[in-house]
């Protein structure tokens, strides 16, 4: 079933939506409409209107988003396997309880989105600004992460292990109990190498300036 140009703000879908059928949502207006435990398998969502959007429960796997979006879309306890966001508004966007697996955010703003407590194998990221996000317990393992901004995020639990990140921001980032234990981050902008910092970046792989950085920090000159 496709939408085109639709204002389904404030709607309940649920009855709208058969099942067995790939749905395409066009430039939609889903402000604050109902898609909680919608069927929504395969569906597109093209420079859609997102704001508040219920997605909760909802069967997403493989859905496609792109363009659009908006503040506080509800994801929790969604099923979120092989599911693409590309240039996508994410910003405040709550992930958990979602079972999240091999979901890839590409270009996409996501000031504090919350994808703590999602489920599942992890996620890819790339050219996308994660500033104030919550990403606690998430696993980005062997990732290539490029072009990502995490400052002021909260990384506590997070298992870097074997990750690289290039062009990438950790300025302010929380990074409690943070895991990079075989990580390349000769291409990150490391930010302020306080105790907590130097902690979880125990085992990674640093260039000489930001080894200098680390030292200059601790009283330490390096001639």
């Amino acid at each position: 079933m496709d939408f085109d140009g639709e204002d389904l703000s404030h709607k309940a879908l649920g009855d709208r939506l058969p099942s067995g059928e790939t749905h395409v949502f066009r430039e939609c207006d889903l402000t604050e409409a109902d898609l909680w435990g919608a069927s929504l398998a395969g569906a597109r969502f093209e420079s859609c209107v997102l704001e508040q959007t219920d997605f909760r429960k909802a069967d997403l796997d493989g859905a496609v988003f792109t363009g659009g979006g908006g503040m506080r879309t509800r994801f929790n306890d969604a099923d979120l396997i092989d599911v693409t966001f590309t240039d996508v508004d994410l910003s405040s966007a709550q992930f958990g309880g979602a079972l999240v697996t091999d979901v890839s955010f590409t270009g996409c703003r996501m000031i504090g989105a919350a994808l703590t407590g999602s489920r599942g194998t992890g996620f890819k990221v790339a050219r996308s600004n994660l500033t104030l996000a919550n990403l606690g317990g998430c696993s980005l393992r062997g990732e290539h992460i490029e072009g990502v901004r995490f400052d002021d995020a909260d990384l506590s639990g997070c298992d870097f292990t074997e990750a690289t990140l290039s062009d990438c921001r950790l300025i302010g980032t929380r990074l409690l109990n943070t895991k990079f234990a075989k990580a390349d981050l000769r291409g990150a902008d490391l930010g302020q190498p306080d105790d907590s910092k130097v902690r979880a970046f125990a085992g990674a792989i640093i260039n000489q300036t930001q080894a200098n950085a680390i030292l200059a920090a601790r009283g330490i000159t390096v001639l």
